[in-house]
């Protein structure tokens, strides 16, 4: 399953202990709260039948029990609020793209850091599919500080020899090693074709949250003379003048275009959609979309 090469040195050292303490930094009161309101418990779990007391709901009277003893008893319920959440991480050749302060794959593992320590301390387990056109590695979810370095670890340092996106393959490896729903998070930049209906179904079984990941200059470029641009999954070389008012217009329209229609898509089949960039903060872009769907609860 693995073909790609992991790096272990000071500067990859260094980048994760990063990540891990401005992650954990990050995971405040209010930040772990905006998580568990939203992402509650599966259900309610029973957990004992106790005699009835004056403000009970009597809903959940047990009948059977208050008829042999001849006294109300009540159920009692519990919050299953152990939860297993699933990061599926893009790392296609498109995913070591930046031009601001950090690569995309970069963003990606502060995100998965700053979630997973947030889902950690809620008693949540986390498990990762990192994913380019095959799946590339697997951590079965955990509980763990370790566990959760691992993580960011792996995000940082997969140079996947593949180039192509094909999002339906971790989709379908999930659905394999996950029979209950799950909270997914899917973070890429969503460059790939042909993912829609599998998409679209895998949203009804799990809690999907899709997260694109976009460089600025993947939409807008400066006026900086010629540059050659290569797509980093299809390898196509183009060659355009940034001088050029109409044809730096003309690609910017094209990919703001794209952007709406992959907004489009996500709006229309229900699934929460967030699109981060690598020179803004997804810290506040989490909160936004946390809040925003606490109010449509």
């Amino acid at each position: 399953m693995n073909e790609s090469t992991q790096f272990f040195d000071d500067e990859l050292l260094a980048k994760v202990k990063k990540i891990q303490f401005k992650a954990k930094y990050m995971v405040n009161d209010a930040f772990a709260g905006e998580y568990l309101s939203v992402f509650k418990g599966r259900g309610m779990e029973f957990e004992e039948v106790r005699e009835y007391v004056p403000g009970d709901d009597i809903r959940n009277i047990d009948w059977n029990v208050t008829a042999r003893s001849q006294k109300p008893y009540i159920k009692t319920f519990r919050d299953e609020r152990e939860l297993v959440v699933f990061f599926l991480v893009d790392v296609s050749a498109s995913s070591h793209f930046g031009t601001q302060k950090k690569f995309k794959n970069e963003v990606s593992a502060e995100i998965t850091a700053l979630l997973a320590y947030t889902a950690l301390r809620s008693n949540d387990k986390v498990g990762l599919i990192i994913f380019s056109d095959h799946v590339e590695h697997y951590i079965p979810p955990k509980k763990g500080r370790g566990h959760v370095w691992s993580l960011i670890r792996d995000i940082l340092s997969f140079k996947s020899k593949a180039k192509r996106t094909d999002i339906s393959v971790p989709i379908d490896f999930m659905n394999k090693v996950m029979k209950k729903k799950a909270i997914t998070f899917l973070i890429s930049d969503f460059q790939g074709e042909g993912f829609e209906n599998k998409l679209r179904s895998f949203s009804r079984k799990h809690d999907l949250v899709a997260i694109s990941v976009t460089d600025p200059r993947e939409i807008e470029i400066p006026n900086i003379g010629y540059i050659e641009l290569e797509d980093a999954e299809t390898g196509e070389s183009l060659l355009i003048n940034t001088s050029d008012l109409n044809g730096v217009q003309s690609f910017s329209k094209k990919a703001k275009l794209a952007l709406r229609e992959k907004k489009r898509f996500f709006q229309k089949n229900g699934i929460d959609f967030l699109d981060v960039r690598t020179d803004g903060s997804y810290f506040d872009t989490l909160i936004k979309f946390f809040r925003e769907r606490e109010r449509k609860r």
